[in-house]
């Protein structure tokens, strides 16, 4: 039997690495009453910045569906594999697998067999077994099945750290063209719900301390990007869009990989470039933590982000009017956009030059890289001073310094399981 298991997480693991929505924060789901695990801040299967490797167990419930979505592995038509776990064995390999300190959770999505209903109903009872019956307080992530009724989706808010909902395509077009079983109307309307339904939870909680948790790490989505001929600018749109309007917590985009023959989809042998899904990557981080826009990122007449440069670099350098700044009197907004400043180096910089002016010495001493941001700031200091250069000269120095961060192809590592 433990055969037969074995080779069932051998084929169901891989068939869910095609989905990256994997990363978890936010949720502080407390371990009482002697339970196991604690759900806590970036548990994901995933390399952390200083290389640690945060894991979960991640798995498909089955690799069955009635869909035939052409992109995707485990479409009806593709000649694979198949298997399905029970319940119980998906419940037994968690909590064995906690107990041997492989996982710090679950990350658990399906095919579709029979109807949606039908498969978010046992995607929810396998959370609640863990919660209920193994006093499991691991992180949980549930995929939502688009189509499934919003009282099984209820259930698995009440159970599941975060919720994700697949919008897939970009645009309703290319859904319909690749996924015409599916609509973009299954895929918002539990998005909606999930809204409304976290948004509620945390005015309970306001009220009653007591109140049970909803989804307390929110809700995510995932969409292919290069399977069909949207530009980034539309992708980066869309995801404005879930942010401003849905309140997910994340979108993650996950670069179309070649499985099978279509006439529908690019020619096998061209996958996307790793370094699109990390500039997508780079443009979405600006976007949620330093308030970019889009069309200030990507401006209508290139809508393409650049492949050599971070998202960060290009809109400098397409704005060099606006440097150099002081970094003494600079607004804390705009010294937060020069290229190799971040967050807490800009939090440095408001906090020190209230009792002297600062040097280039102090900004080493805060960990700033002069080589990188001399284009675009002054200091009180003489050393280092911008000269007058062309954009494009910027562009080539720091391109032939050498740094990961502006080479094509440098991509973060995720691990797909």
């Amino acid at each position: 039997m433990w055969e037969r298991i074995k080779e069932k997480l051998g084929i169901l693991a891989d068939a869910a690495k095609y989905d990256v929505s994997c990363a978890s924060s936010g949720s502080k789901r407390k371990n009482e009453n002697k339970g196991l695990g604690n759900a806590s801040n970036g548990i994901c299967h995933a390399y952390t910045e200083d290389g640690r490797c945060i894991s979960l167990l991640k798995i498909l419930l089955t690799n069955h569906c009635i869909y035939d979505c052409a992109y995707c592995v485990s479409r009806k038509s593709n000649d694979i594999e198949r298997a399905a776990f029970t319940v119980t064995e998906i419940v037994d390999l968690t909590i064995a697998f906690y107990r041997r300190n492989y996982i710090e959770g679950l990350f658990l999505s399906s095919g579709i067999f029979t109807n949606p209903d039908y498969t978010m109903e046992r995607l929810v009872l396998i959370a609640k077994k863990l919660r209920t019956e193994h006093n499991f307080h691991g992180y949980i992530h549930l995929k939502t099945i688009p189509g499934a009724s919003d009282e099984l989706i209820r259930q698995a808010g009440l159970y599941a750290d975060r919720l994700s909902v697949n919008v897939e395509m970009p645009t309703e077009a290319s859904l319909r063209l690749l996924a015409p079983d599916k609509s973009r109307e299954q895929m918002l309307k539990p998005m909606r719900y999930l809204k409304s339904a976290i948004e509620q939870n945390l005015d309970e909680k306001r009220r009653f301390s007591k109140a049970p948790q909803f989804a307390p790490a929110g809700q995510s989505t995932q969409m292919v990007i290069g399977a069909t001929p949207e530009t980034d600018l539309v992708i980066l749109h869309l995801a404005s869009q879930f942010y401003q309007r849905l309140q997910l917590r994340r979108v993650y985009y996950s670069g179309y990989v070649p499985i099978s023959p279509d006439q529908r989809l690019p020619a096998i042998g061209t996958p996307v470039p790793m370094v699109r899904e990390n500039r997508l990557y780079q443009a979405d981080w600006l976007l949620r933590n330093y308030g970019f826009t889009v069309d200030e990122l990507l401006p209508p007449e290139s809508p393409l982000l650049d492949m050599e440069v971070d998202p960060k670099l290009a809109w400098a350098l397409r704005n060099m009017q606006v440097f150099p700044l002081d970094v003494n009197v600079a607004d804390p907004v705009l010294l937060q956009r020069i290229p190799g400043i971040g967050l807490q180096s800009v939090k440095k910089i408001e906090s020190a030059r209230r009792f002297s002016r600062l040097t280039w010495d102090h900004l080493k001493k805060m960990g700033v890289s002069v080589n990188k941001v001399r284009y675009f700031l002054t200091t009180a200091s003489p050393e280092y001073q911008r000269k007058d250069l062309q954009p494009q000269q910027i562009r080539q120095i720091l391109l032939s310094q050498g740094h990961s961060k502006y080479k094509p192809n440098f991509s973060p590592q995720i691990s797909l399981f």
